[in-house]
Formats: C-alpha cells, sequence, structure tokens
C-alpha cells in the first residue's frame, strides 16, 4: 500500500493516490482461482477488461430494450457499438486505461438508472433498483478518477428535469443521496482523498438540495412567475455551488485538479493560456473538438441519421411538455395513455434525451468525451427505430397512421437494417478479424531491455510521463515521474524535469535531476524534434513560453518573451562537448531514444 518504489525520494498510498481497487481485486482473484496452471497473470487481467466490454455491451442491450420495448432494438443497439468500435472504445488498443474499466459500470448504471425512472414499479421492485442503481454508481466511481466530472454532468440532467417537472422529484432526490454516498465511499476507500470532498458535484448537489428544502413553493404559480423562479434558483444553485466548492477548497487546501479549471477556462475562449499544465491539455489533440470525419464514420453505419432524427423529435416533445408543465396545462395520463399521447414523454426517455444532448455537447467540445457519448448514441438512435411515439408521428403525418402498421413498422425497419449492416459491413468485419497483429516497436524493446540487463534495479529514471510509465511498467525501475496527473506536486515535478527539453543549461539540468534522485535522463527525439502539433503547441514551445523565452522557428512571439542565453539541452547535450560531458555521459543510444547517466559532482 505504501510504496517508494515508483516515484523517486517520494512514498506514496498507492489506494489513496490511484485508482488501482481492481487491479487489487484481480490480483486476489488470480491467486484463489484454480487458473494459475492455465493463464498467466497478464493475460488474466487482459481477458478481465475484455469480459467487462461483454458487460459494457449488455447494459446498452437492456437499456435500449428498455425504452423502446422490444429487444430488436437492443440487438441494434448492441450492433451499432459494435461497427463503430473505433468511436466507442479504446479498449483494443489501451487495455489499461480507467474509463475501459469504469464505462462499463457506467453504461450499466445509466440502464438502471432508466429502469428506476419507470413509472409504477412496486415496493420492493424499488428497493433492489436503487441497491444496484448504488452499487453501480460506487464501482464506476472507484475505478476512474474522473468520476465526479461525469457525476455532476448527471445530476445536472437530473437538476433540469426535476425543476421542469419532467421527472419525480423524490426519484431526483433519491439519485442525488447515492451520488453523495458513492462518493463518500471511496472518499473513505482511498484513505481520505481530499479532492472527492472538493468535487463540484458534491458542492452541486448540496447547493441543489438546500435551495429545493428552503423554495417549497417554486412550482407554483402562472407561467412568468414559475419562469422568473426558476431562472432564480438556477442562479442561485450556480452560485452557491461556486461558493461551496471555493470554501471547500479553501479549508482543505485542495489545488490536486486546478489544471482541469485552468484547462476549461483556456477551452471556453476566456483569454489564453499560458500555464503549463492547462496547455498540456489544450494543445493535445484528445482534448480538441470533435473532428469531422467522425460524422462521416458514424453515417457510414447509419447510426447518424436515424440518431438526428429521433433527438430532433424528442427535443420538440421535450419543449412541448416543459412548457405545459410550467404553464400549469399538462394533463395526469396513465401509463397506457402516456405510450399512444405523441405530446408526451416518459420519464426515462426524458432522461436518456438530456444524458445524450449534454455528452454530445462535451464529445463535440472535447473529442475525448466522444467514449462516453457515441455508446450512448447507439442506444438511442435504435430506440429511435423502434419508437412507437416516432413511428405514430411519422405514418401521422402521410396519413397512414394505424396501430397495425406502427407495430409492423417498428419491428420491419430494425430487421432491414440489421440485414442491411450484415451485408454491407459483415466482409469487412471478417477482413479484420482475419488480420493477425502484434505490437511492433523494436527501438522502445530494445531500450527496455538494456534497462533491464545493464542497470541496477535501484536506479531512478527521468523522462517523459509517458515513457516513464512504460518504463515503470516493464523494467521496475523507479521513475522521477508518471502520466498520473492528479496532484499538484507531481505536476510540478513533472514541469521541472521536463526542463531536459528546454533552453537550459547543463549544470541547472544536473541540478534539477539530481534534487529528484535521478541516475539516468531519457530523451526522446520525437520531443526534442517534433513536428506533429504546430508552433506554440509542442512540447518545448510550452516550456519556452513558461521560462519567458522566445519559440524555435518563424512566427509571432508575445512582446514580454526574450532570446534565451542557452542553446536546447536535448540538442546541446548530443555532441558530447564541454560542459555537457562534464555533468553527462552517454551510455545507451538508438534511433529513437538516448540514454545519460547523470555524473557525480563533488562538493
Amino acid at each position: 500500500m505504501y510504496d517508494n518504489k515508483t516515484e523517486s525520494r517520494t512514498t506514496i498510498n498507492i489506494l489513496r493516490r490511484m485508482n488501482v481497487y481492481q487491479e487489487v481485486i484481480v490480483s486476489i482473484l488470480y491467486r484463489i482461482l484454480p487458473v494459475q496452471k492455465y493463464l498467466e497473470a497478464i493475460y488474466f487481467y487482459t481477458y478481465t477488461v475484455f469480459g467487462l466490454q461483454t458487460l459494457y455491451v449488455f447494459a446498452l442491450f437492456v437499456n435500449s430494450w428498455l425504452l423502446s420495448g422490444t429487444w430488436l432494438s437492443g440487438v441494434l443497439a448492441a450492433t451499432w457499438y459494435i461497427l463503430n468500435r473505433i468511436d466507442t472504445t479504446r479498449v483494443e488498443f489501451t487495455i489499461p486505461l480507467r474509463e475501459n474499466w469504469s464505462l462499463p459500470f457506467f453504461a450499466l448504471q445509466v440502464t438502471l438508472v432508466t429502469y428506476f425512472l419507470k413509472p409504477q414499479k412496486k415496493p420492493y421492485a424499488l428497493r433492489s433498483t436503487t441497491v444496484l442503481v448504488f452499487l453501480s454508481t460506487f464501482v464506476f466511481s472507484v475505478t476512474w478518477q474522473f468520476n465526479q466530472f461525469i457525476l455532476l454532468v448527471q445530476a445536472l440532467a437530473l437538476f433540469g428535469l426535476d425543476s421542469l417537472d419532467m421527472v419525480p422529484s423524490s426519484k431526483v432526490t433519491l439519485l442525488y443521496m447515492i451520488q453523495v454516498a458513492s462518493l463518500l465511499l471511496v472518499w473513505v476507500l482511498q484513505f481520505f482523498n481530499s479532492m472527492i470532498l472538493g468535487s463540484l458535484v458534491l458542492s452541486f448537489i448540496l447547493a441543489a438540495m438546500l435551495t429545493k428544502h428552503l423554495q417549497r413553493n417554486l412550482k407554483v404559480g402562472s407561467l412568468t412567475v414559475r419562469m422568473g423562479k426558476l431562472l432564480l434558483n438556477l442562479i442561485l444553485v450556480l452560485c452557491l455551488t461556486y461558493l461551496l466548492n471555493y470554501f471547500i477548497k479553501k479549508q482543505l487546501l485542495l489545488e490536486s485538479d486546478e489544471h482541469i479549471f485552468k484547462f476549461i477556462k483556456a477551452k471556453s475562449g476566456f483569454g489564453a493560456t499560458r500555464d503549463f499544465d492547462a496547455s498540456l491539455y489544450v494543445c493535445e489533440e484528445a482534448f480538441g473538438f470533435l473532428p469531422f470525419d467522425t460524422f462521416k464514420r458514424l453515417s457510414h453505419t447509419l447510426l447518424l441519421f436515424p440518431y438526428a432524427l429521433i433527438v430532433f423529435f424528442l427535443a420538440i416533445v421535450a419543449v412541448v411538455v416543459a412548457y405545459n408543465n410550467i404553464s400549469g396545462l399538462s394533463k395526469s395520463l396513465s401509463a397506457v395513455e402516456e405510450e399512444e399521447s405523441t405530446a408526451s414523454l416518459r420519464p426515462e426517455i426524458a432522461y436518456n434525451l438530456v444524458h445524450t444532448i449534454l455528452f454530445g455537447l462535451l464529445a463535440i467540445t472535447t473529442m475525448r468525451m466522444k467514449y462516453l457519448w457515441i455508446p450512448h448514441m447507439c442506444v438511442v438512435a435504435s430506440f429511435g427505430v423502434c419508437s412507437k411515439q416516432l413511428w405514430r408521428w411519422l405514418l401521422g403525418l402521410f396519413h397512414l397512421y394505424s396501430p397495425q402498421r406502427v407495430s409492423a413498422v417498428r419491428h420491419v425497419v430494425p430487421v432491414l437494417l440489421l440485414l442491411y449492416l450484415s451485408f454491407k459491413l459483415y466482409p469487412l468485419v471478417m477482413e479484420e478479424l482475419s488480420e493477425l497483429r502484434e505490437f511492433y516497436d523494436p527501438d522502445t524493446v530494445d531500450l527496455m531491455n538494456w534497462i533491464r540487463s545493464s542497470t541496477p534495479k535501484n536506479a531512478v529514471f527521468a523522462g517523459s510521463m509517458q515513457l516513464l510509465a512504460g518504463v515503470k511498467l516493464c523494467t521496475g525501475r523507479t521513475v522521477t515521474n508518471h502520466p498520473h496527473y492528479e496532484d499538484k506536486a507531481l505536476r510540478e515535478r513533472t514541469k521541472q524535469v521536463y526542463q531536459i527539453y528546454a533552453k537550459q543549461p547543463p549544470e541547472n539540468v544536473h541540478s534539477i535531476l539530481r534534487t529528484f534522485g535521478a541516475d539516468y535522463v531519457i530523451l526522446e527525439d520525437s520531443i526534442c524534434y517534433e513536428r506533429r502539433h504546430n508552433r506554440g503547441c509542442r512540447l518545448r514551445d510550452l516550456l519556452d513560453v513558461t521560462n519567458g523565452h522566445v519559440m524555435d522557428g518563424p512566427g509571432l512571439d508575445d512582446p514580454d518573451l526574450v532570446p534565451s542565453a542557452h542553446p536546447r539541452f536535448c540538442d546541446a547535450i548530443r555532441k558530447d562537448e564541454p560542459p555537457y560531458t562534464s555533468f553527462f555521459s552517454r551510455v545507451f543510444k538508438n534511433k529513437t531514444f538516448h540514454v545519460y547517466k547523470l555524473k557525480k559532482q563533488e562538493k
């Protein structure tokens, strides 16, 4: 639990710092189950992660079935998820990602919330569903450090629906409590990690529940009065959320997630930022806007068109229902009448509509979020294809409506879609499955083999975050920094170590690296001479701006930046000339990496 072999000169509580309970549980299962004779540990781990993707697809299948009332919808949702897997999951090429553990449970949670919001359940069904929602929310939260932001979006959706009387208020309160209880349990299991208490979602839920308790007459009055009350309530909740979050963070001296809010500020266009950590996110392609070719791929599998149609239709219905609720024109309908009415929206459908819209906006503005949106897009699109409400409306436009036609069309169309997708895409899927691929990166393998065979086991390595994660995994050597970025001290350490790619004198770089106990430093040509990003977004540019230096290459610089008195360290050290040879000696090189050993300086 307490580890001094990961970060040099630092002892960390692994369970507190990182979300690794899943690895702990899997390792225990591997030891107690009779599988060690048949499977190596790495294969057991890999198959476990792949097995969770089965749960993911099953959750999407059930959610679509619950919304539409036919299992054909679930089959179509699962099929679309698989055919669009380049945009729905990263599991096939990055197995240990935290999201590959957590998103299956989030999909399960959304499915259970869908069932939970369905009306007219018996008391025992409601209780059992509540327990299952709590368990799925908890497992999702304990396996991914970004749980608080995903749950915040869900809480915002529930808040909006509650304000507009589109879901039962008592159920929204219960879901709030489930989120709070799940996060507090994670807080305890992570040895009272203050980042959880300082999360926005906890502050938002406290603010929403407090204002809800104090304003009991919020949902009474004329249309104008109610709209004014709702607007004031929204402003009050947001202001109270900010104040609560600010107070909690001040009391706890919490700065672990400040880089995320700096990134959001820069991403939202509230001025350019020179903050190194925020710039790393802004310049990374995964945190940019969703590329247009994504929509081309989704159109190719016929996912985009039914999704857009059903969201457009449901959005119009939602606006009508919300207006009727606020103005007091809504009527109490039975389950059958609600099913038959075009201008009504069941609570579970309303939730999934707002859910997909909010995560869609997130995905369009931040590409990495597409792995939360597009799987749910499969659910919504398949529901739309099998929706009684949608087909009743479409057939009614052409004066062709009859219950028999609606029933026939909503079952025939998904079958035709499945046949078309099978006929068109089955050969491509088989071709992909026939390809035998393997990892091929000889320079990295060469580096790892050299480290294992030619360096002491207690050696400490410095370098880029991503590479050092591989060094730790493949060789077991201690590293100065790694990609787990939710710690302010580690972020500061990473920025200091990255001076190896800045314009710094060798004595400064040597002093920094020795401060963190480094024995070796690994320099990568792909970073030192990077061309993938534009000027201003290369790592060396971010370091230059942070250090107040003019960037390399033609282009405009801020007027307060000045030329550096020193060459770029990673380039100058390759010449093996003084004064660099006084501090470093090259011990390994290939086409990609250069490894230097730090010389000990006499005091």
